[in-house]
């Protein structure tokens, strides 16, 4: 049979392969989460004086980094060739990029923002819930996402895929990408976060060793030792 013969997969029946495979991926991350979360706060708790410890010394260690720096730059000043640098700080190519990508940023949450806005829905109340559920979603890519994937977002509410019954704007939607890019990002993000929980050092100690908590030793040991060396490098001379 040749390639052609074969029955390609509809827009609609792509997408609810997608929501499948997210609604899937969402509740495997659950369950690896329900597990592990517990396991690590216990590690945790079990270490909880050393973990303290190393925070303040590093805390300290940083400090008096900084402090020697300054010193330095202080008896560097009392020479006689010394110049003192200029407040002049050239922007760099990847600052323009990203106030460039910022402004797109804007532009994109914006045009989403108006097209689904729930006050759009106050006499519909269940298109209301929906459109509550997509702008949540949105303001959280807008403030956490890459312009990518907001792009991707917005394309996703303007192919329609929401599913929430408003007119769309045909001019917008042309200008928009394959309004299935979203939901593929979504699955590649949520499948990145699972295999990162399943290869988590944590989670291999939880379902590998016959006593998971005897972990709490070889953390214990490698905390000691963090401390004791830096104990050495913050110790002050007298």
């Amino acid at each position: 049979m040749s390639k052609e013969n074969f029955p390609t997969e509809s827009k609609s029946d792509e997408i609810s392969r997608l929501h499948g495979r997210i609604k899937n991926l969402e509740i495997e991350i659950t369950s690896v989460e329900t597990k592990l979360f517990p396991f690590e706060q216990s590690l945790r708790n079990a270490i909880a004086d050393l973990l303290v410890e190393e925070r303040e010394l590093v805390v300290l260690y940083k400090k008096q980094k900084k402090a020697k720096k300054e010193k330095r730059l202080v008896q560097k000043r009392k020479g006689k060739n010394y110049k003192e640098p200029k407040e002049i700080v050239p922007v760099s190519k990847k600052e323009i990029v990203e106030k460039i990508n910022q402004k797109e940023k804007k532009r994109l949450y914006k045009e989403a923002m108006l097209h689904v806005h729930p006050d759009k829905f106050s006499m519909q109340e269940n298109e209301q819930v929906k459109a509550t559920e997509t702008t949540t979603k949105l303001i959280e890519i807008y403030q956490n996402g890459s312009l990518e994937e907001l792009a991707a977002f917005h394309a996703h509410i303007f192919g329609g895929n929401t599913t929430i019954c408003f007119d769309k704007d045909i001019s917008l939607i042309q200008k928009t990408t394959n309004s299935t890019s979203y939901l593929v990002k979504e699955v590649e993000r949520l499948e990145k976060v699972l295999k990162d929980l399943l290869e988590s050092y944590t989670y291999k100690v939880l379902t590998t060793y016959e006593n998971p908590m005897s972990f709490v030793d070889e953390l214990k040991a490698y905390y000691d030792d963090r401390i004791f060396k830096l104990r050495k490098r913050t110790r002050t001379k007298k």
